[in-house]
């Protein structure tokens, strides 16, 4: 087998055409094509129906291409794994996670990493679905809000992060603050979309805590992201319960109703197995351990 036109083809499947793979590869179409025809041959099957508006894989060849892509995926592993043989990490690091806690709590700590290990180069995959595909090399580690059921992954606690109730000063100083959690039955209150699925159930138990016996609390905002919850909190609209990361985004949310608390949401560092012993992936870990030992420290309650 030529490896080239493996190669060839499997850029020609990503293009969807043998002009923009050419493009990619520096190949004219018709060098392209001729590869393709001569994988073909050699494999004795049709690998594409060829029509005018492009190219579509037979069923032979999306079995073929399935089995190109999973060697491409196991040599860019073991390429990986030959540069952690050097004794300082280096090369490309790309972790994923939630936009919001991506945004908030993970970029904030990137400048201290990149200072420690700059010959890693982060990318951060911010993503709220679906999530990437970690075995399959979509992204190289992750940090996730609910416990893995996949053997080929790790995972290690990474923090516990809890809600409190917070409040902008300028709505405060036109509202005034809840004295009592019974008093959140006066005032207008964000909380997330009636089909928002979240990491723990009774996302909105703020709708509950404290309320008079019969009365329904109707929220003034549904919102569908925690981080549109944080930004109408701070606009004034309104009081809602957020996690404490996005409470120290901002100096002008006020924590209010301190003896009310949501329920913990637990955050784990995600990588798979076939990283078990990269630098780059131990450095990672580490530092983000290390960073979250002290966050807990500053925020124990």
């Amino acid at each position: 087998m030529d490896w080239d036109r493996l190669r060839v083809f499997h850029a020609v499947v990503e293009a969807g055409s043998f002009t923009k793979a050419g493009r990619k590869l520096k190949l004219s179409q018709s060098a392209v094509s001729r590869q393709i025809s001569a994988l073909e041959k050699t494999l004795k099957i049709s690998l594409f129906y060829r029509h005018a508006r492009g190219l579509v894989l037979t069923e032979q060849g999306e079995a073929f291409f399935k089995a190109v892509q999973e060697m491409s995926n196991r040599l860019s592993l073991a390429l990986a794994t030959l540069n952690e043989s050097k004794e300082q990490p280096e090369g490309p690091l790309r972790i994923t996670t939630t936009v919001t806690f991506g945004s908030a709590w993970l970029t904030s700590r990137i400048n201290e990493f990149h200072l420690k290990f700059p010959d890693i180069s982060v990318s951060l995959l911010l993503t709220d679905e679906p999530e990437l595909d970690l075995t399959t090399r979509d992204a190289d580690v992750a940090i996730r809000f609910a416990r893995q059921t996949r053997p080929e992954l790790i995972e290690r606690k990474l923090l516990t992060i809890r809600y409190h109730v917070f409040a902008s000063k300028a709505y405060l100083k036109k509202h005034g603050a809840p004295k009592t959690p019974a008093d959140l039955d006066q005032h207008a209150l964000i909380v997330y979309g009636s089909d928002v699925v979240g990491p723990f159930e009774n996302m909105n138990w703020l709708l509950a805590a404290g309320a008079s016996p019969g009365h329904k609390r109707k929220p003034a905002l549904r919102v569908t992201s925690v981080y549109g919850i944080y930004r109408a909190v701070k606009s004034g609209l309104g009081i809602a319960a957020l996690p404490y990361y996005l409470s120290e985004e901002s100096p002008e949310l006020v924590h209010i109703l301190p003896e009310l608390s949501g329920p913990d949401m637990e955050a784990y560092f995600v990588y798979p197995d076939a990283l078990r012993y990269s630098k780059r992936v131990a450095v990672i870990r580490d530092f983000l351990l290390q960073q979250a030992e002290v966050e807990q420290a500053a925020h124990p309650d």
